[in-house]
């Protein structure tokens, strides 16, 4: 819950006070749909190593003075971050990453451990697109109603592959099948390197397959400054919704960054 911006203690500081732990909140994980076998970390760092060296993300770290669970970011900037539950049909994702890129968009994606095992090659390309990357749990289940043996395992999982296949296990967590984390994951979490648990304050509800401008709606009737707002690989609606966001987006002058340059 990966892509660390240049910016002094103070900046930080000063964004931190900007934001607010996670209440309850409609759950954003479909329970149907995309096969839990179906993507998280950062950006690649600033400088590029030798050729054939792979790029590893940096390592996670806390931002200063924020809550646990974090649900939006700074209400007097206008930046929201987009975030994504990666699983699914790997070509979906490719379409939704490309059509952020060409509109200068960067989302976070948080990753499925099974969905990283199965298409290792799309967490190279979200970060060598300069988006975040980070921790979905490793099978996509309950997290919350699980044992601590095997909520630890969902999660450090999930956080292993990560660091196999980017040096990173990224900065960001959000718990599955849950927009917020039990107390009990949040200490798992926090114990397997992820200080925060990224939640969100709008949900497109797209995993329930209402139609892309149904989706376009929901996300513009609610996002506004700092939003952090939740959406799926996997779901074509998604993928036709995208651009119409994202061009009101712009017209709104309201800038689709990653979630570690929105918290920065």
């Amino acid at each position: 819950m990966v892509r660390v911006t240049t910016t002094d203690r103070r900046g930080v500081l000063r964004a931190g006070a900007g934001l607010v732990a996670g209440g309850a909140l409609a759950a954003g994980c479909s329970t149907t749909g995309a096969a839990p076998s179906a993507t998280a970390s950062s950006a690649s760092a600033a400088e590029s190593p030798p050729a054939g060296t792979p790029q590893a993300a940096p390592t996670p770290r806390p931002f200063p003075r924020q809550p646990a669970q974090i649900t939006h970011g700074p209400r007097d900037r206008p930046r929201v971050a987009l975030t994504f539950h990666g699983q699914g049909d790997p070509g979906i994702a490719r379409s939704l990453l490309t059509e952020a890129e060409k509109h200068g968009a960067r989302l976070t994606v948080l990753a499925v451990g099974t969905w990283l095992d199965q298409y290792p090659q799309l967490a190279r390309r979200i970060l060598d697109g300069g988006h975040d990357l980070g921790n979905h749990t490793q099978h996509h289940v309950a997290v919350n109603a699980m044992a601590e043996a095997d909520a630890r395992a969902e999660i450090t999982g999930c956080a292993d592959r990560l660091k196999r296949l980017t040096g990173s296990i990224g900065t960001w967590f959000r718990p599955s099948r849950a927009p917020t984390a039990s107390s009990l994951v949040q200490r798992l979490a926090r114990a397997a390197g992820y200080p925060h648990v990224l939640s969100y304050d709008v949900d497109s509800l797209d995993y329930t397959r209402p139609g892309a401008p149904a989706v376009t709606r929901k996300v513009l009737a609610e996002v506004r400054n700092g939003s952090v707002v939740s959406l799926h690989f996997g779901y074509p609606d998604t993928v036709t919704a995208l651009p119409d966001v994202l061009t009101e987006l712009d017209r709104r002058g309201l800038h689709a960054v990653t979630t570690t340059e929105l918290l920065s």
